[in-house]
């Protein structure tokens, strides 16, 4: 085990929770509740600001994700929001977004380091300065209230460049936003499968803070099994109503990702987005989207190896809310998870018979923190076979 995941497993806190919380109705109550202003810095994303926010007039700096880039945060990304948004510009920053941007937002409320590169490897301190007001537009990341922040990485091993990229997260107590708003009429905007993947990925987070081995509190649990319960109630409506019935219940779906980002703030996630972060960094496959490719598969693995653990726990809280028996929990949520969204295999993104010898090894090397983490213990040879099984 590496000394930071070591570190993680010794801190004893009940709950690490930073933010205070609000809940709004619209932006615009938001906005006058907080009074933005002329040294405010909105991040967000243009089909985002100008239903929401261009009639409301404000006099912020709004910066849109787009003018960094496509896709999920990256060295040149941040490089690039760094050279856009001068420091001594803004006293608070507003992340209205989805996980690309509260990450984004993060960096922006601490200091400036000498290289993103040498940040994410910790070469350089993470040094909170300025206020976060964090405002998820998914219902998946729930990074609006945790530790870390996941970018993009230039790969090395021993301190040496491998010229390829994995992805990492940047994990400090210092980055916790200071404040949560959780407004449900802004995800109105979010595509069927976006907001079918991004809730997935709140499923995950669910999930492998209910069954962290080393990490897991009271706390935590209880914050878990609520998310479980409202997502898969959600899906369900979903699946006997229709898409559209989610815009029913986009209020419980927000809350139930924040839910899950308080659960895993402490207890962590695991294998499913550890061996998922290659996935992403090599392929670019969307975060929640990578999650679910491998999900399925790590549960049926946990199943198999260390069926009588907390895993039971999981199957009986999934089958009462499925109405099915016990036993037949784990394949009938994958059944309803392929309702939602069809599951699309590894090949269809790219990957190559060379990933599965490539992919373990990367996350041996770069993602003990997540890997440490796991129900039931993993070594390069089973990291394998589920990537063969997803394919």
């Amino acid at each position: 085990m590496d000394a930071f995941s070591a570190s993680l497993m010794a801190d004893k806190r009940e709950i690490v929770f930073a933010p205070t919380v609000y809940k709004f109705q619209t932006f615009a109550q938001m906005a006058e509740e907080f009074k933005l202003g002329e040294r405010d810095v909105v991040l967000t994303n243009e089909f985002i600001y100008t239903p929401f926010m261009k009639e409301l007039g404000l006099k912020c700096n709004f910066v849109f994700q787009e003018k960094f880039g496509a896709g999920e945060p990256s060295e040149a990304m941040i490089q690039t929001m760094y050279d856009a948004i001068p420091y001594d510009s803004y006293d608070r920053v507003i992340a209205v977004g989805g996980g690309a941007i509260m990450d984004l937002c993060k960096l922006l409320g601490c200091k400036r380091p000498d290289t993103v590169h040498n940040l994410y490897f910790k070469r350089f301190p993470v040094v909170h300065e300025k206020d976060v007001i964090a405002i998820p537009t998914t219902c998946g990341t729930g990074s609006e209230c945790t530790n870390i922040s996941v970018a993009i990485v230039k790969d090395e091993k021993d301190g040496v460049l491998t010229g390829g990229e994995t992805k990492l997260g940047l994990v400090s107590d210092d980055i916790i936003p200071n404040k949560v708003c959780l407004i449900p009429d802004l995800l109105k905007t979010l595509p069927y499968k976006p907001f079918a993947c991004s809730a997935i990925d709140a499923l995950v987070h669910a999930t492998e803070s209910f069954l962290s081995p080393h990490r897991k509190t009271m706390t935590s649990e209880l914050f878990s099994e609520k998310a479980m319960d409202m997502i898969l109630k959600g899906f369900k409506l979903i699946d006997e109503k229709g898409k559209d019935a989610r815009f029913e219940y986009l209020d419980e779906f927000v809350t139930a990702s924040f839910y899950a980002g308080i659960a895993f703030l402490k207890a962590g996630c695991g294998p499913v987005h550890g061996m998922s972060f290659p996935l992403g960094g090599t392929y670019h496959v969307p975060h929640g989207e990578s999650n679910y490719m491998l999900f399925g598969a790590i549960m049926d693995y946990y199943d198999a190896n260390k069926p009588d653990g907390e895993i039971m726990k999981f199957k009986e809280l999934v089958a009462r809310i499925l109405g099915c028996e016990v036993k037949d929990a784990i394949p009938e949520m994958n059944a309803l998870l392929q309702r939602i969204l069809p599951l699309r295999p590894l090949r269809d993104c790219g990957f190559t018979e060379a990933d599965f010898k490539i992919f373990p090894q990367s996350v041996e090397t770069n993602q003990q923190r997540l890997m440490t983490n796991a129900y039931y213990p993993f070594d390069l040879e089973s990291e394998e076979a589920i990537y063969r099984k997803c394919y």
